[in-house]
């Protein structure tokens, strides 16, 4: 079974994260694409209060209607503790996928080597970045990190050479009024009916 693995805290899953999931879709073809969202983040402080059962919902809402192979996983919710990927990983392998794609951001992957157990993240999974911004000095750095990890780790490292959203969730939180246009109409609403971000400026 070959499947993609799109990890994150989603708080509040953006047109970025979808437009990310639909251009990995155009370039791979998977028999499962899991949107998976984090129980405790290891590599950030949390600077919200949303719980992660909420970013689930949000997350389904978000990713709803993309493809029927498109399925959002509480994998990490039920493990409960911190949400490491080499773990995620692990279970998806036990659990028979031979071939995962580990779909990541730029702020990701250019930190990759320092999460829990990279050497495995690396073994494991093939690594596709999506950019999600036209920055030189970045592109120094991810040119820098990619070299290192293939020549440390033997990473199998592709890019998604798609225009991306530029978006980020800690600001859509900070700029409450900004949200109608840069999450989806469904995610939302469901903001709206429960209230959520109102005290986070």
């Amino acid at each position: 079974m070959k499947i993609g693995i799109y990890g994150g805290t989603f708080d509040p899953p953006h047109n970025g994260h979808v437009h990310a999931c639909k251009s990995f879709l155009e370039f791979y073809k998977v028999d499962k694409m899991y949107i998976v969202p984090t129980f405790i983040p290891p590599h950030k402080v949390r600077d919200s209060n949303i719980s992660a059962e909420m970013r689930m919902e949000m997350s389904k809402l978000a990713f709803e209607g993309i493809a029927d192979n498109v399925e959002v996983s509480d994998i990490e919710l039920k493990r409960q503790g911190m949400s490491y990927t080499a773990d995620t990983l692990k279970e998806f392998k036990n659990a028979g996928c031979e071939k995962i794609y580990l779909l990541c951001g730029t702020d990701m992957f250019v930190t990759l080597d320092m999460w829990y157990n990279p050497k495995y993240i690396f073994e494991t999974a093939t690594v596709v970045c999506i950019r999600r911004e036209n920055d030189e000095e970045m592109t120094a750095l991810i040119d820098e990190k990619s070299k290192m990890y293939r020549e440390v780790f033997g990473a199998d490292i592709e890019f998604v050479l798609k225009e991306a959203i530029e978006a980020s969730s800690s600001d859509l939180r900070k700029n409450i009024v900004n949200l109608k246009d840069l999450v989806p109409s469904n995610v939302l609403k469901y903001i709206e009916a429960n209230n959520l971000y109102e005290n986070e400026n």
